[in-house]
């Protein structure tokens, strides 16, 4: 009788906390999800839509690295796999825009996939220029919104370089995305 309760609890709690990892998720309050899905992923690694919905609020709360996990873990289903090649995708175009802004790397050649991310937008836009004298910082115009207007650059803290993009709504700003 004891063991069908710990297990009854156990799988309240389970449900409680993805309901309450969702409902903070449609509050638009991805950092605290993504917190909470860091905290929890060794206890749930194997169940896709908790790890679904961690990445997801990672990826909307600008901790793009702690995509690499979910990506290498969603693989069983049609749907899992879908959101791995989106979140690589994002890490990939990343890890190239930066390393093309502090290294100086040519990115103009490649051919990748997209999305409809922020930095996908930026990473699209940055490898349209071509092989260029690297800038202090670079300013884009959204093909598709002519208000939206996107800077970026780097910001040195320490030894390390971050890689900041601001969106524009005409001369407001929206939001600040920093990576490194």
């Amino acid at each position: 009788m004891r063991l069908v309760l710990l297990l009854l609890l156990t799988l309240n709690l389970y449900a409680n906390m993805k309901q309450n990892m969702f409902n903070l998720y449609q509050n638009s309050k991805y950092e605290e999800v993504c917190t909470i899905g860091f905290d929890n992923f060794n206890r749930y690694k194997r169940d896709e839509e908790f790890i679904s919905l961690y990445a997801f609020s990672c990826l909307n709360s600008d901790y793009i690295d702690r995509l690499a996990i979910p990506v290498a873990m969603l693989k069983f289903s049609k749907e899992a796999r879908s959101n791995s090649a989106y979140f690589s995708v994002i890490l990939m175009q990343k890890k190239l825009l930066y390393h093309a802004l502090v290294d100086n790397y040519d990115l103009s050649k490649l051919d990748l996939p997209t999305t409809d991310y922020v930095l996908s937008r930026v990473f699209e836009l940055y490898t349209q220029i071509g092989l260029h004298e690297p800038r202090a910082f670079y300013l884009f115009d959204d093909p598709t919104n002519k208000k939206l207007k996107y800077k970026l650059y780097l910001v040195k803290e320490g030894n390390l370089s971050k890689m900041v993009i601001e969106e524009y709504y005409d001369t407001i700003t929206i939001k600040r995305h920093v990576y490194w």
